[in-house]
């Protein structure tokens, strides 16, 4: 049985929450649990809207959908949700130009499957922390490029340029990645209004210094309000494997 628990807070700086996050750890239509989270963006409401109107689909549209491929199941949604947001963007002019981030994922048995649009990220935390995800954000491909290191990409002001978004264009082009659990593994879906004010080894002490799930959902939350909570932020934690010893 897994063990999850998601939590959002609008942060210290913004006056709207626009991430978005929905966990289920019992299945929806053919799939047997999926998590996902979602950061909006755009003016007035629209990157709340885009999120919350974006996730809610998905989780619609997975519910229904016949097929039992998750890749393929998870790409419908995708598609789906964002040729619905398109309309509404054209439709509301108060929603025009808004997106959102998208990182989604599901679990059968040890085999994690993610998909992902944007700069929102899935970490697998153990012994050590690793980044699935691949951010699509101007910086992340310089330094792809080898045009800057990691460390100056951090700093950057334009770091949070995304390069991909749900809404964003008429096609939507969507990541995916396939994980094999191990046991102690912890699965980590946050937006970068975490990630972008602590360093992944501080995230994965925080993690690892906690023995309960929801205490190491809000030590993250805590922490990245205390290192300034610039932005919103969206954190969903699940252990595949509960029983098993905590690791530190």
């Amino acid at each position: 049985m897994l063990k999850t628990f998601s939590v959002t807070d609008i942060g210290k700086k913004r006056k709207l929450n626009q991430d978005y996050v929905y966990s289920s750890d019992t299945s929806v239509g053919n799939l047997p649990n999926v998590f996902i989270v979602a950061d909006g963006m755009g003016g007035h409401n629209g990157g709340g809207y885009a999120s919350r109107f974006t996730v809610e689909t998905m989780v619609e549209e997975i519910s229904v959908s016949s097929l039992h491929d998750a890749r393929q199941i998870l790409k419908n949604a995708i598609t789906s949700a964002n040729e619905k947001l398109r309309e509404k963007a054209l439709s509301d002019e108060e929603l025009y130009g808004m997106g959102t981030t998208v990182v989604a994922a599901t679990l059968k048995g040890k085999e994690l499957l993610v998909a992902n649009v944007g700069d929102s990220r899935l970490y697998i935390i153990g012994d050590t922390i690793r980044q699935i995800t691949k951010d699509h954000s101007l910086v992340e491909e310089m330094v792809r490029m080898g045009g800057i290191d990691e460390e100056t990409a951090r700093h950057r002001p334009d770091k949070n340029i995304i390069t991909r978004a749900v809404g964003a264009m008429d096609r939507v082009q969507v990541d995916f990645f396939k994980v094999k659990m191990r046991e102690g593994d912890i699965i980590l879906m946050c937006t970068d209004g975490l990630t972008n004010m602590l360093e992944d080894e501080e995230i994965r002490m925080i993690v690892n210094g906690q023995r309960d799930i929801i205490e190491k959902a809000e030590k993250l939350v805590e922490a990245a309000n205390n290192h300034g909570g610039r932005d919103n932020i969206a954190v969903i934690l699940v252990e595949p494997f509960p029983d098993t010893e905590g690791r530190t």
